[in-house]
């Protein structure tokens, strides 16, 4: 009969002992050879007379080893059934491939599975100091001008040009292969690119005004750009060589363009807000200003919920065990992860591992969850959003028929449940926090410091 111990080798850490001899596994080993060799179809014998003896020095080993994993996998999960353990991930082998089973010797095995068990937790931050600060983003002017002027550009017109004058001015630009010297490496294709002056590092766009339609010069991509910019170039034209930011290229000028604005009138007012018959520059201003103001106050909650997110995360004492959790790390995906892989995804691995405790704890104790009309609820009001029709019509059968279809698929589900239980989670815990709110500009709100160690 099959027997488990349990004993602990860390912090939240233990090792099961799973032991099986034949009376777990020689019965069914038996009767998998008896459906098999009625199942099989070997030439020389009649479709289910194959003798079992023959199936079982055929397939034998394979069978029995199979039905030992089988009867260890079953005592185990009974075992953790029973026990009702918190385990953090799945059990981890020790000893799988090291125990030789051989049906010709059929014994007693013993399997070796370590665990992670998941600590527990007292959230003291709840309690202890929940204050945040909501910013409330106002728009200077000087912001609504610098919009002004991108959305004049936006909807200006090019002309052709034949000198750069500006930062602005836009280049058709040939890129040639060649040797230090400018000379042109026959049989490579040469690369055509617009860019806007600016994309050249601040050296080469000063170099480059005053230069006219025809102008070449060698160039290294590294040297002529921003290291953003040249990466780009690299992964577009993809070059893929470490060193293709250093190879020499002929460039030069086909054309130069540059963007005359849109004046400001009814035209374009109502070309940048259709439908809305804005008359005034002061009118298209405080337009402006609104679109401003909503999204740097979304931005501002979003912030919110990030601050609150790692106070929780870094403030509330978790106890982990490391160790298994590498281990853990290290055989997820297709292929085990190496030492250096490890130690450079477990940090964000633990601070995820944290924030689901954390979080998975708030919404047990707190009765947080989303219930199956919810999400039927959700997907109605996303699909009038498209159709047009009544969210709280549930006698629409168009409109039904969809919603049935969505709660079929389970990514959709299982996306939407996720979003509307974290929603809810952050709902509850601002409601929990003291929250001052404080006026800032949009520059300040860009320069404050974010107080955080990994991303989420």
């Amino acid at each position: 009969m099959a027997t488990i111990n349990r004993e602990n080798i860390g912090l939240l850490n233990d090792r099961l002992i799973v032991k099986v001899n034949q009376e777990d596994y020689l019965p069914n080993f038996e009767k998998e050879l008896k459906r098999l060799s009625r199942q099989s179809n070997m030439p020389g014998f009649r479709k289910g007379m194959v003798p079992a003896g023959l199936i079982k020095k055929m397939e034998g080993q394979s069978v029995f080893t199979r039905e030992v994993i089988k009867s260890v996998e079953n005592e185990l999960n009974e075992y953790l059934k029973k026990e009702q353990l918190n385990l953090l991930g799945e059990p981890i082998p020790e000893n799988m491939e090291s125990v030789h089973v051989d049906m010709n010797k059929p014994e007693e095995y013993q399997f070796n599975f370590e665990i992670g068990l998941k600590p527990e937790i007292d959230i003291t931050p709840l309690s202890n100091g929940f204050h945040f600060t909501r910013y409330k983003v106002t728009t200077e002017e000087k912001d609504i001008d610098e919009e002004i002027k991108r959305l004049q550009k936006r909807a200006g017109k090019r002309e052709e040009k034949t000198e750069i004058t500006s930062e602005d001015d836009i280049l058709k630009l040939q890129f040639q292969p060649s040797d230090s010297e400018g000379k042109v490496t026959e049989g490579v294709e040469a690369k055509e690119e617009s860019i806007v002056l600016s994309y050249f590092s601040p050296e080469k766009s000063k170099s480059l005004t005053g230069k006219k339609t025809g102008y070449s010069e060698t160039i290294k991509l590294n040297d002529a750009f921003e290291k953003q910019e040249a990466d780009w170039i690299i992964k577009d034209w993809k070059l893929g060589d470490d060193k293709a930011g250093d190879q020499f290229y002929l460039m030069t000028i086909q054309k130069i363009e540059e963007i005359i604005p849109k004046e400001l009138s009814e035209d374009f007012y109502n070309e940048i807000f259709p439908g809305e018959e804005i008359k005034t520059e002061e009118a298209f201003r405080e337009r402006i200003k609104k679109d401003d103001e909503t999204h740097w106050n979304q931005e501002s909650e979003k912030r919110l919920d990030h601050d609150i997110f790692e106070k929780l995360v870094h403030e509330t004492p978790v106890e982990l065990p490391e160790g298994f959790l590498k281990k853990w790390l290290r055989q997820e995906g297709k292929e085990q992860k190496t030492d250096e892989e490890i130690a450079q995804g477990y940090p964000q691995f633990e601070h995820d591992m944290r924030w689901s405790l954390i979080s998975g704890k708030i919404m047990r104790d707190n009765q947080i969850e989303v219930s199956a009309d919810e999400l039927k609820h959700h997907f109605r009001h996303r699909l009038s959003a498209y159709l047009g029709l009544d969210p709280h019509d549930e006698s629409n059968e168009r409109m039904e028929g969809l919603v049935n279809s969505m709660m079929q698929n389970e990514k959709t589900v299982n996306d939407s449940y996720s979003q509307l239980l974290t929603a809810r989670l952050f709902d509850f815990l601002r409601n929990k926090a003291e929250i001052e709110e404080k006026e800032i500009t949009a520059s300040e709100f860009i320069k404050l410091p974010h107080n955080h160690h990994h991303e989420h």
